[in-house]
């Protein structure tokens, strides 16, 4: 089955062409990191512009990408939420007319579900069931999976999500937009023991997580240090994200040995972090656990990971039809 794929939920239109759910033809991002950086942070507004000039070549490009003409398309997956409802609806409203146009099938699936299918697209993916820990910008979340549309949620942000805490702290500091990676790199020039940080366990005999007061913390701190914390960016990063790194790698570990799973995934965003698969994979190795990691460039939204969850949905006889409508906030079945 050929599907094409089509993801715009945030701040990056995204175009793919997938085979049978693993099959990867063609998949085309464009980001509008540009637009947002002088702004810190996604302007909601503008993100919804910018996909609707970009979603046709977008769609395009990964269908010349792929050596498929659009005749040959078995079905349309688009991501239906959650996500930002103007952008969503970008993305939603084209699928079921370009599905319409075509007399195809097409169907609206769920982001977080792409993110944790996106390791499907990689050689040696997890066997049913595994512990995934999903950790994004707008997302923080363990999932217990039982197959490739079965899903329970064990824990979940209560605030901020860690991807979101990441940025914030950018932002601070003074660092720009997106955050995590400019984070990820200034932390390996600092010393994580030389500017300690609270650790958000909440309680660590359950999964929740709660990424606010860490936040608070960083900005407490460069308020008391206004007139050296310049110098002691890359110690502040350094202590921040190993935080952080802390909390989502015992967290997930201890929900594997909960569940009496042997395998652990990490997907979203923020799992192209390169301490969070460093802590992951060392804690999982005491424990006798496989760690599954996506390659960076599916960590980030793509429609590879819509196209690839969509298979399930459409082999199993599920589609969406021309009254259906996207969702802002989490829905996972």
């Amino acid at each position: 089955m050929i599907i094409l794929g089509i993801e715009t939920s945030c701040d990056e239109t995204a175009a793919a062409v997938v085979v049978d759910g693993i099959q990867t033809l063609s998949s085309v991002v464009s980001s509008q990191i540009d637009i947002h950086h002088p702004y810190g942070g996604v302007v909601p507004e503008l993100a919804s512009r910018k996909h609707m000039e970009a979603i046709v070549p977008v769609v395009t490009e990964a269908l010349a990408a792929s050596g498929m003409d659009s005749k040959q398309l078995d079905a349309i997956a688009v991501t239906q939420g959650p996500g930002l409802v103007g952008a969503l609806l970008v993305g939603f409203c084209f699928a079921k007319s370009f599905a319409f146009a075509l007399d195809i099938p097409w169907v609206g699936v769920n982001h977080l579900e792409g993110h944790i299918n996106s390791l499907f697209l990689e050689e040696n993916p997890p066997p049913f069931p595994f512990v995934a820990l999903l950790a994004s910008g707008g997302h923080t979340s363990i999932y217990y999976v039982t197959s490739h549309t079965g899903f329970e949620v064990v824990g979940q942000t209560r605030d901020d999500a860690a991807g979101e805490a990441f940025d914030k702290v950018a932002k601070m500091l003074g660092l720009g937009y997106p955050g995590g990676g400019v984070i990820d790199r200034l932390a390996t020039q600092g010393d994580p023991e030389k500017i300690v940080f609270p650790r958000p366990f909440l309680d660590k005999s359950t999964f929740d997580f709660s990424f606010s007061g860490l936040k608070t913390a960083v900005r407490r701190y460069i308020e008391k240090n206004m007139d050296v914390y310049q110098e002691q960016i890359p110690d502040i990063a350094a202590g921040f994200q190993e935080s952080v790194v802390d909390v989502l790698s015992f967290k997930v570990v201890h929900a594997a040995i909960m569940k009496g799973c042997e395998h652990i995934a990490i997907v979203g965003g923020v799992a192209a972090n390169n301490r969070l698969r460093e802590r992951v994979r060392h804690e999982a190795d005491l424990k006798g656990l496989t760690v599954h990691v996506p390659s960076i460039d599916l960590c980030s939204d793509n429609a590879a990971m819509i196209a690839a969850t969509g298979y399930h949905y459409l082999t199993a006889g599920t589609v969406s039809g021309l009254c259906d409508d996207v969702y802002s906030r989490v829905r996972v079945t």
